[in-house]
């Protein structure tokens, strides 16, 4: 096992973990956050940074490891001390990668930079628990337009019985009967002026045409040719849903999970930064909703519980 392992294990259970004449890793309690622009609930967990200055051995991750290998303190320190050298070689040339915790990196003045992983929840309150995307609720809101639709009546429609002797409704037919012939004669007179219209525009149409065509000299009577013109219409659908795999602050860091992931055989791809310029690394992208839930369940359940869904419009 890794000395990254054995520093994780540690993590879920103490706020500091030294690593002698290297720094230490430091953990604090993080309350549960809710994303409002993409609706992603996170649960609570331990927030991870490094501190290059605390590198005295307090003997807590040398014993640990000693217990858990069955060996000597000295020779585990020995080991460590190894190891160390190993990862400070490591970073004046590239950026050291831990399993579980982050990448770590020498600055312009030589000093380490820690990016933490967020792979990983260290608070074992939280256990089980990991983030998810909730669907917006949308309401109807029936009730509020019926009674607006309500105010504007002007009057009130209430139940009553039909007198035999009544008169009313003979009324109300002769009401119709009159407001149905007045529409018709309206109609006939109006179809009568306009189709009067239509015949004189028509005519002095016909006899433009007919003067122009008498006008005209044809040079070549043989019949032309015209080549087929074919027009392919694509129809572009926008990727406006994509089951994002994580958020780095370093560009290259996410081009790096980019190529990971296509290796193995994601479509995945850089989107671009978010508003906290994290740079967002997509498993894949769709332009149907349902389909990417699905996707994105599958994901959950295959390769990562860290990842959700980001749908734009």
């Amino acid at each position: 096992m890794g000395t990254e392992n054995y520093i994780g294990e540690l993590l879920y259970r103490y706020n500091c973990v030294v690593v002698p004449q290297f720094g230490a890793f430091l953990t604090q309690p993080k309350s549960a956050v809710i994303h409002k622009a993409t609706n992603t609930f996170y649960p609570p967990s331990k927030t991870l940074a490094f501190n290059e200055q605390l590198s005295t051995n307090d003997g807590l991750l040398v014993s640990y490891m000693a217990e858990a290998e069955k060996r000597t303190y000295e020779e585990v320190l020995q080991q460590l001390q190894a190891t160390v050298k190993l990862w400070r070689q490591t970073l004046k040339k590239e950026r050291l990668q831990l399993s579980n915790i982050g990448e770590l990196w020498l600055n312009k003045e030589g000093k380490i930079q820690f990016q933490p992983s967020y792979q990983t929840n260290y608070l074992t309150a939280s256990y089980g628990m990991s983030s998810f995307v909730s669907v917006p609720v949308v309401r109807e809101e029936l009730k509020e337009e019926v009674v607006a639709l309500e105010e504007k009546i002007p009057f009130i429609i209430t139940p009553e019985q039909r007198k035999k002797t009544s008169y009313r409704p003979y009324l109300k037919y002769a009401a119709i009967l009159l407001l149905a012939v007045s529409t018709g004669l309206t109609g006939y007179k109006f179809y009568n002026e306009n189709l009067g219209t239509q015949e004189l525009v028509r005519e002095q149409a016909q006899e433009q045409l007919s003067k122009n065509i008498q006008e005209a000299t044809f040079f070549n009577t043989a019949p032309l040719e015209l080549p087929s013109l074919t027009v392919e219409v694509v129809k572009k659908n926008r990727r406006t849903h994509h089951v994002i795999a994580g958020a780095f602050r370093i560009a290259g860091n996410a081009d790096k999970k980019v190529l990971q992931l296509q290796k193995r055989g994601f479509d995945a791809a850089n989107i671009g930064t978010n508003q906290y310029g994290l740079h967002q690394v997509t498993y894949a992208s769709f332009t149907d909703a349902q389909e990417a839930l699905e996707f994105l369940r599958k994901v959950k359940r295959t390769e990562s519980s860290e990842a959700w869904l980001l749908s734009k419009k």
